[in-house]
């Protein structure tokens, strides 16, 4: 797969806030990337810096091979870009700013009219074409500047929050269609949804204080959470102590964590080193016979992996007790 996107030891400072520091990471055709991070710390700004719309202090950004400072033209037409909030014209029509904008990327006439045809109908703007912007739902604002960003079919989308504001259906059709241009373009999508990244990426970056401190594939870094192969199981009628004593017992099992629930008890076993610790889990819970109501295997939490690479493993441990409350 070919980089459409690299970045290079990219920094962006204002005045004694360093936003982003020493960045660098490529993406190829056909991925689909989800930028993750807390607030503040660096993902707008440098997806201002991909979309030129930020010139960096220090380092290279290249969309298919154009530099966004010295060739910013080419790169820019490559690029389409939804911004946080998605700013729109007030006074225009949906209509008027897809015209707009399909006359902006220089799109010939026919072409223009089959994209605005196409990006009108994927987004179900339909109904609201002849009205004002400024009269339109944070929804209906929402798809138009989606639409927009894809209305002149670019290699590189970028792509700031695109489901924020959508109902729960809204945001299904969103992601399907996002699933569907993936593998002909390079895609960056920043949330904070983490179940977004699950449902749409190949591939998820997290961003803190303005360095990468995690890289890899939603299941990849899933992997890294302690929650990795953990067995959860409830249990009727037994006491929560004889549960713990006897599945604590399990060879392979690090931690136990015990909680009453609807008048049994959910106990979750954590592994060690993420060995998988099902074969053995089920051959106690054969022997001791209990009443068993539920019984799974997790593949790891991403949020809990969040926590830790943002705000380290002190945090990530209150937040693995709480969830296990």
């Amino acid at each position: 797969m070919s980089a459409l996107i690299e970045i290079d030891s990219v920094s962006k400072r204002f005045g004694a806030l360093t936003a982003v520091d020493g960045v660098s990471f490529k993406v190829a055709r056909g991925e689909l990337l989800g930028f993750l991070g807390p607030n503040g710390a660096g993902k707008t700004t440098t997806m201002r810096m991909i979309t030129g719309f930020l010139e960096p202090d220090g380092g290279n950004i290249r969309v298919s091979g154009h530099d966004v400072v010295a060739d910013q033209v080419a790169a820019k037409a490559l690029i389409g870009y939804l911004p946080e909030g998605a700013p729109l014209y007030g006074d225009m029509t949906p209509s008027g700013l897809l015209r707009f904008v399909t006359a902006a990327r220089g799109l010939p006439a026919k072409r223009a009219a089959e994209r605005i045809d196409w990006a009108v109908a994927r987004l179900g703007l339909g109904s609201v074409l002849a009205q004002s912007i400024d009269t339109l739902s944070k929804g209906f604002k929402r798809r138009l500047g989606l639409a927009q960003a894809l209305v002149h079919d670019p290699e590189v989308l970028i792509l700031d929050e695109p489901t924020d504001g959508l109902d729960p259906n809204q945001k299904h059709e969103v992601r399907g269609l996002i699933r569907e241009m993936a593998p002909h373009k390079a895609i960056i999508i920043s949330t904070h949804l983490l179940d977004e990244v699950d449902a749409v990426c190949s591939r998820a970056l997290i961003i803190n204080r303005g360095r990468i401190v995690a890289d890899g594939t939603p299941v990849e870094l899933a992997a890294r959470s302690s929650y990795h192969n953990a067995v959860t199981v409830t249990v009727q009628g037994v006491a929560a102590g004889d549960v713990e004593r006897s599945l604590r017992a399990i060879a392979g099992v690090a931690k136990v964590s015990v909680a009453t629930v609807d008048g049994g008890v959910r106990c979750t076993l954590f592994p060690a080193g993420a060995r998988t610790i099902v074969a053995d889990v089920s051959r106690q819970l054969q022997a001791v016979g209990w009443q068993i109501d539920q019984f799974g295997v997790e593949t790891g939490r991403l949020e809990e992996v969040f926590r830790t690479v943002t705000t380290g493993a002190q945090g990530a441990a209150k937040g693995a007790k709480a969830a296990a409350r």
